[in-house]
């Protein structure tokens, strides 16, 4: 899939942050999404403690089959060096390299993709999942098991249950606390780019299957997976 070339990704951290300041206001919170005909789940790994990266991405087809037993399409694994240490706050320049390059090596393009990360759940309104949907201008959604930023009320108790994550004094809603899960801890959902709250919402509980995860995030969580390397928090 071609990219939009928004920036050189050698920068100090300091020029970074201020890059992503001017990136955040270019993402759309708004639905603009084509008929989902295949949809991607984004995942990272790292190996050889933590010198080489490894993105992930699963394509499945949409929608899933009877009884929500999902189609894999393909799956792709791409390894770099991990060019940037871990920096809080700026993990999409350490990550979406290495998912570009997963991208790329796609033959199946899908219409929507679940990241394993924040969308806008983000201090500066632009996690990984938003970055990489502004370098692809795809629709992203971000899909993350702990928080950024933001603070919440505990979401119901049965599975689909959710609440508003919400951040600064005027409390903006910048993504949803779902319980993906009876009686298991919350997940973090946000846009990520071209879609809306509601709509990204909605797409993951429609994905959830008999785990903490929806499908797209899961699979590629074990795609990208190694026993031995864990990803930075």
């Amino acid at each position: 899939m071609p990219d939009t070339a928004l920036h050189d990704w050698n920068l100090a951290p300091r020029d970074a942050i201020a890059l992503q300041k001017r990136l955040a206001g270019r993402v759309e919170r708004a639905d603009r999404l084509e008929p989902v005909q295949h949809l991607a789940g984004v995942d990272i790994g790292f190996e050889q403690d933590g010198a080489i990266i490894r993105a992930a991405v699963v394509v499945l087809a949409w929608p899933p089959e009877a009884e929500g037993a999902f189609t894999v399409v393909e799956q792709v694994v791409h390894r770099e060096p991990t060019r940037m240490p871990y920096v809080p706050g700026l993990l999409s320049f350490r990550e979406v390299p290495a998912a570009l390059g997963a991208f790329e090596k796609l033959t199946t393009r899908p219409q929507l993709a679940m990241v394993d990360g924040q969308g806008i759940a983000h201090p500066r309104r632009i996690g990984v999942a938003s970055h990489l949907g502004l370098w692809l201008d795809l629709p992203t959604i971000g899909v993350a098991k702990t928080r950024l930023c933001g603070r919440h009320d505990e979401p119901g108790p049965a599975r689909g249950d959710w609440t508003p994550l919400v951040d600064g004094p005027e409390d903006e809603v910048i993504g949803a606390v779902l319980r993906s899960r009876a009686k298991v801890k919350p997940i973090f959902v946000s846009p990520g780019h071209r879609i809306s709250l509601p709509t990204a919402l909605d797409w993951v509980v429609r994905c959830l299957g008999r785990t903490k995860l929806p499908e797209p995030t899961r699979l590629a969580d074990r795609l990208a997976s190694r026993r031995d390397q864990k990803r930075h928090p």
